[in-house]
């Protein structure tokens, strides 16, 4: 059998406007062959244990993962009550999250071990953050869109936070996506997942879209009902296609 070995750790990361976040870092530690990165973006419900049980799984496949929690700057005690924090602000801030993520890539980049390939993958806000960042960043390779709600917003949805809807941004996209998404989602709805498909054609993108039956919004979140095994199986086979297709 190979030697497998894996080190996961909380580091820090310089992140907008030279703000030090904590990120969580997960690695292979064999003998090689060099992994790509991958930055994951968390959901809404926070920087939580599910999250850091996803990055470990991406160095558990080969990967150099990278999680930063962009809740850091709220200061509660837990997720939980960071999420809050953020919900009663008014969500999150684009251009605060975008150096964030950003800060993360440039954290994968100086890594000596990296192959020099990057990805990133979101889940709920994460996934709309993913978009916005595939569309909006340097240096990413491909980008997974996990049920991203929002990256189809009506004006009145838009403020000063969140200043643009992200499928705005589409005819700028500049890597491959692949969007995950469950048919019983209302945000985003099938009708949103349309026209953000219908966008993507429109510019000629390289993108792949799946809808799932029987599954609604989260359904990759194992610790949660909304949890559906048979979409999660499938959905994690197709991000390891993906990412092992435009990173390896």
């Amino acid at each position: 059998m190979p030697y497998e070995a894996m080190l996961a750790e909380t580091v820090n990361v310089c992140g907008h406007k030279g703000d030090m976040i904590d990120a969580y870092l997960a690695r292979p530690t064999g003998p090689g062959p060099y992994p790509a990165g991958v930055v994951v973006i968390h959901h809404m419900p926070g920087w939580d244990e599910a999250t850091k049980e996803i990055t470990r799984k991406f160095a558990h496949h080969g990967y150099a993962a990278i999680s930063p929690n962009l809740h850091f700057r709220e200061g509660k005690g837990t997720p939980e009550e960071n999420s809050a924090s953020v919900r009663a602000a008014g969500g999150m801030t684009d251009n605060r999250t975008m150096g964030d993520v950003e800060g993360s890539i440039r954290y994968l980049r100086t890594l000596s071990y990296l192959n020099g390939k990057v990805g990133i993958i979101g889940y709920c806000s994460g996934g709309r953050q993913v978009y916005l960042a595939a569309c909006t960043l340097k240096g990413i390779d491909a980008a997974v869109d996990c049920y991203g709600g929002g990256v189809v917003a009506p004006p009145e949805e838009l403020d000063a936070r969140q200043p643009v809807a992200p499928i705005d941004y589409t005819k700028d996209l500049r890597c491959p996506l692949l969007g995950l998404f469950g048919r019983e989602d209302q945000r985003p709805s099938p009708g949103d997942v349309a026209k953000t498909e219908e966008e993507l054609k429109k510019w000629g993108k390289t993108y792949e879209f799946h809808t799932y039956d029987n599954a609604g919004h989260g359904f990759f979140s194992v610790d949660r009902p909304s949890y559906r095994p048979e979409a999660a199986v499938d959905g994690w086979n197709r991000v390891f296609q993906w990412f092992g297709k435009y990173l390896r």
